[in-house]
C-alpha cells in the first residue's frame, strides 16, 4: 500500500522530547490497555469518563473500517477536547486498541492524523502490533520529523524491536541533537551495550561539540560508557574544548 508522506510536524512549545503521559505519570506504550484504562477512569472527570466509556464501546461493537471513515476514528479527533491534553494520548491509544486496528489501519490513521494522533499511533503499536514490521514506515517517518514528541514516541518499545543497527544508532544521534532525553529510548542499555560503531558515532560527535565549544550532553557520556568506548572527555575530566578547567 503506498500512503504519502506525513507532513513534517514542528514542536510545540515547551516540548521536551518525553513521551505522552496521563496525569499520575502513566505512559501509554509501556502500559497494558487494561491498566491504562483503570487508571485513566480515576483521572477522568464524568462527563469526560462517559464519552470514552462510549467511544470504547463503539469501536469495539464496529472495529475495522466502514466506509469513508469509521465512527472510531471520528472519536481520535476528539479525544483531545473531551478528555483534555493531558489524557489524549492514552484515549486515543485505548480506542485504538478497542478497535483492533492492524498495520493497515494504523498506517491510514497515522498519514491522515494531527501530529497528536500520529504520537498515539506510534504507543499504540507495541499493543496492536507487537511482532509484526509493518508499521515500521510509521517509526521511520516519524523520525524524519522535527517533532520532539514524535521522535521520542517513535523509540518506544515497537522501535526498540524493530528497528536495524544503523537506523538505531542515528535516532540515538537524533535525540541528542534534538535534546531529546535518551531516558525516553526503550531498551537503550540492552541495545548500546558493546556496541563499538555506536561508540564511534557518539566520540565523532562529541569532538565536533568540543570544536565548536559547545558542551557535551550528559547522555552521551552514560550512553558511550555502554558502548564499552573511550570516555568522550579530555584527560583532565574537564569538558571544555581548550581542556582547561574554567
Amino acid at each position: 500500500m503506498n500512503h504519502p508522506r506525513a507532513t513534517p510536524a514542528t514542536p510545540e512549545a515547551g516540548t521536551t522530547g518525553r513521551p505522552a503521559a496521563t496525569g499520575d505519570g502513566t505512559t501509554p506504550a509501556l502500559t497494558p490497555p487494561a491498566e491504562l484504562r483503570a487508571r485513566l477512569a480515576g483521572l477522568l472527570g464524568g462527563a469526560a469518563r462517559a464519552w470514552l466509556d462510549q467511544a470504547l464501546d463503539e469501536a469495539a461493537a464496529h472495529p475495522g473500517t466502514h466506509g469513508p471513515i469509521s465512527v472510531w476514528e471520528l472519536r481520535l479527533a476528539e479525544a483531545g477536547r473531551r478528555c483534555g491534553s493531558a489524557h489524549a494520548d492514552a484515549a486515543r491509544v485505548l480506542i485504538l486498541h478497542a478497535a483492533h486496528a492492524d498495520a493497515d489501519a494504523l498506517t491510514r490513521v497515522y498519514y491522515q492524523g494531527t501530529a497528536d494522533e500520529r504520537r498515539a499511533v506510534l504507543h499504540a503499536l507495541p499493543h496492536l502490533v507487537p511482532d509484526s514490521p509493518d508499521a515500521l514506515p510509521l517509526v521511520e517517518d516519524a523520525l524524519r520529523t522535527n517533532d520532539t514528541r514524535l521522535v521520542a514516541a517513535a523509540l518506544g518499545p515497537y522501535g526498540a524491536r524493530h528497528l536495524d543497527a544503523h537506523a538505531w544508532r542515528h535516532a540515538v544521534l537524533k535525540c541528542l541533537f534534538t535534546g531529546v532525553g535518551l531516558d525516553q529510548v526503550a531498551d537503550l542499555a540492552p541495545r548500546a551495550r558493546g556496541d563499538a560503531e555506536l561508540g564511534r558515532m557518539l566520540g565523532d560527535y562529541a569532538e565536533e561539540r568540543r570544536a565548536a565549544g559547545r558542551p557535551v550532553p550528559e547522555d552521551l557520556h552514560r550512553v558511550l560508557a555502554l558502548t564499552g568506548a573511550a570516555p568522550a572527555t579530555p584527560a583532565d575530566g574537564t569538558d571544555d574544548p581548550h581542556g582547561k578547567e574554567s
